[in-house]
């Protein structure tokens, strides 16, 4: 034991010889954590909008007023004519279009089904899909306060039919902001970079140098070597998932609702898959910039694209669908996001913590052995 605590301390040393690392260590996870919170977002709050109105009516004025004053549509000009609206589409001035045909207000007026035109930039089919809903929203309560007025007209004080009413309940994020999907996300990223890529370069660069060659001919034993420099990354991997907890309440006010003693528990066996990773790249390649390609192409991306962090699992092709299965990131961001959004807890959990476990403890094991391989 007072081997591994003797390497544990040369460790340390050697991150207080090199200020960079404390530096990646304490201040990258909160500029990451900032800039992701509020620039990595999906919700769509300006929708830059071009009406092209042949009609010239009070009712195709009213219906412009309808988008302008929601709080998404920005009618940032009108055009006279479609070349003239193609060319606002093709330089990417308007994610949407509408055209009002000349006899919109005549259609209405005589109790026809008037037409609308919305033409919508598709190039990003995320945000095109929830303008589209947007204006269906809009148009829809138009239609029905145009339908509400005629029966008035009429002396009908009651609609001649039931209607159906959804009374909607959003639970866990009521304000339906990306960033309360993605900030949690983050304490899982963060904690991969972490404890996999520098592993991985902290290991490559002793062998670059020349100390763990010196080290391997003394007669600690391989397990005091790997243990010793292991658990320096795992503090630091938790003092990181602290800082941005810590970080994640105070700027953008996300609290954690559930156990944070489950979280730690998932993280520590979480970071049995991401040590052993980074012990599995240190064997394979020979500098650090090996090491840093492989970490970050051959493990990193596949690990953040396939584990839900962005993209949801469920919408995957199945071959991608059964190879997340093995990706431990996956599970531990379910069981973030549960305890951070929902106030899970370990029964709701049960499938996500003993995956971590059985990934984790497989990849260590395998690392391990093929490390002792190296050292002996």
């Amino acid at each position: 034991m007072r081997t591994i605590l003797e390497i544990i301390k040369k460790e340390f040393a050697q991150f207080k010889r090199d200020p960079k690392m404390f530096g990646v260590i304490l201040v990258a996870p909160v500029m990451q954590l900032i800039f992701l919170g509020f620039a990595a977002t999906l919700d769509v709050k300006v929708i830059k909008t071009y009406i092209l109105d042949n009609d010239h009516s009070d009712r195709s004025a009213e219906l412009v007023r309808e988008f302008s004053s929601s709080q998404y549509f920005r009618i940032d000009g009108y055009v006279s004519d479609y070349d003239e609206l193609t060319k606002v589409m093709d330089g990417g001035n308007a994610l949407i279009a509408f055209v009002i045909p000349s006899g919109f207000e005549k259609d209405i007026e005589s109790g026809k089904t008037a037409e609308l035109q919305a033409i919508i930039n598709g190039s990003d089919g995320n945000t095109s899909s929830i303008a589209s809903g947007y204006a269906a929203s809009i148009i829809s309560s138009y239609s029905n306060k145009i339908m509400l007025n005629k029966l008035e007209l009429r002396g009908v004080k009651q609609l001649p039919a039931g209607r159906i009413t959804a009374d909607t309940r959003v639970w866990y994020n009521p304000m339906l902001l990306s960033r309360y999907f993605m900030v949690p996300g983050i304490v899982g990223l963060l904690l991969t970079v972490i404890t996999l890529i520098l592993t991985s370069l902290a290991i490559v660069k002793e062998k670059e140098i020349g100390t763990l060659e010196q080290i391997i001919v003394t007669p600690i034993k391989p397990y005091q070597i790997i243990a010793g420099k292991l658990i320096p990354f795992v503090i630091m991997g938790f003092i990181s998932v602290v800082i941005v907890i810590t970080a994640m309440r105070v700027i953008f006010g996300i609290e954690v609702r559930g156990s944070l003693i489950f979280l730690f528990i998932s993280a520590f066996f979480y970071i049995f898959t991401t040590l052993g990773l980074g012990l599995l790249i240190s064997t394979i390649t020979k500098n650090q910039q090996q090491a840093m390609m492989v970490a970050m192409f051959g493990v990193m991306m596949p690990m953040v694209f396939l584990s839900g962090f962005n993209f949801q699992v469920e919408n995957m092709p199945e071959a991608f669908r059964y190879i997340s299965d093995f990706i431990s990131l996956k599970y531990f961001l379910n069981i973030i996001r549960g305890v951070i959004l929902k106030g899970s807890g370990f029964t709701d959990h049960i499938h996500d913590f003993i995956m971590i476990i059985v990934l984790g403890t497989l990849i260590l094991a395998i690392s391990i052995l093929r490390f002792n391989k190296r050292l002996e």
